[in-house]
């Protein structure tokens, strides 16, 4: 069987959870791999066939996606002419992890596509949702990479198909400590900003990792560091607590490491949103945006010894088994 796995580059997610999946789908056949988009600071260990910029998202640097930037870097004509002329048809399979370019290729050409991604989870009338309706964001989620066929990730398992974080191996194995500081990685936020408020809290030690930064600084007793995979897993294992987007990856982990967790959904981005719904459910508390009046809500959660009691399973080998027999059928 020759199976294609097309994931979203726009964030460390995508390619995070892909670190697991890709062992996991080698097993069922010949994979190659394609990553569309921009604006991730990590790479896979594995060879990859096929890339390109795809549609992507830009980050901004006061709390949100860019939208003027995102609007003015992606090239419709480009996108169409990939859609028109990617080979999906030398695939029995598509795996796709919200990736437009394959998903609209195997749409045109009749070729099976299954979606193994968090975004698929949250078309699930059971999942929590915002308490506002953004009517952009909704259709992204539905016709962004639209597939016949689901499987979905989401921080509880709310309906059939959906399954619960795929944990990274690297993280699954750490060594997990408390030392005494507080991981941060607010990447629509410029770490100038992150700095000028966390820094409010002199008696708090704080670790950030910043896209907006391309070498290490200290001020006081907070440190800025580039986004670099091994650092960021050393830092959050050990930390007292994350500080981090509403996307999913990081706060699956931190959850799954027994952290304190407190997040920040982003700006025009609804699926973080979504997010936030179901981490408020479960307990976390959720910050509207990072600003000086929201110090005391920062100080409150610093001090508190609440910590969310869940246990994520292996279920990475059989997800990748369902999405496999969902696309034998298709």
């Amino acid at each position: 069987m020759k199976i294609l796995y097309a994931i979203q580059g726009t964030g460390n997610g995508h390619l995070a959870r892909a670190e697991d999946v890709v062992p996991a789908l080698s097993k069922h056949g010949k994979l190659d791999l394609f990553v569309s988009g921009a604006q991730a600071d990590i790479k896979l260990p594995f060879p990859i066939k096929y890339k390109s910029k795809g549609l992507s998202f830009y980050f901004g640097k006061g709390g949100g996606v860019d939208l003027i930037k995102t609007f003015k870097k992606n090239s419709s004509r480009d996108v169409f002419k990939e859609i028109k002329d990617f080979p999906v048809e030398k695939y029995d399979l598509i795996v796709n992890d919200f990736e437009p370019i394959t998903a609209w290729a195997c749409r045109r050409k009749g070729i099976p596509c299954v979606s193994l991604s968090h975004q698929s989870a949250l078309l699930s009338p059971k999942v929590p949702k915002p308490k506002h309706y953004d009517p952009v964001g909704d259709w992204i989620l539905k016709h962004y990479a639209p597939t016949p066929a689901h499987i979905g990730f989401h921080f509880t398992a709310f309906d059939k198909h959906i399954y619960t974080p795929v944990i990274r191996s690297g993280v699954r194995l750490a060594n997990n400590t408390q030392r005494d500081h507080y991981t941060v990685y607010l990447p629509a936020y410029d770490d100038r900003k992150l700095v000028t408020i966390l820094s409010k809290l002199p008696h708090v030690r704080w670790h950030i990792f910043s896209k907006h930064t391309k070498k290490t600084y200290h001020i006081g007793k907070l440190s800025v560091y580039p986004v670099n995979k091994e650092e960021f897993e050393a830092s959050m294992t050990s930390a007292q607590g994350i500080l981090c987007g509403a996307g999913f990856e990081t706060p699956a982990e931190a959850l799954y490491l027994h952290k304190k967790l407190m997040v920040v959904p982003m700006k025009n981005q609804y699926e973080q949103h979504y997010n936030a719904a179901a981490l408020k459910q479960l307990g976390v508390p959720v910050l509207k945006n990072v600003k000086k009046k929201r110090l005391e809500q920062i100080a409150d959660w610093i001090e508190s010894k609440e910590l969310i009691d869940i246990h994520y399973p292996d279920i990475t080998e059989q997800a990748v088994a369902e999405a496999i027999l969902l696309g034998k059928q298709l």
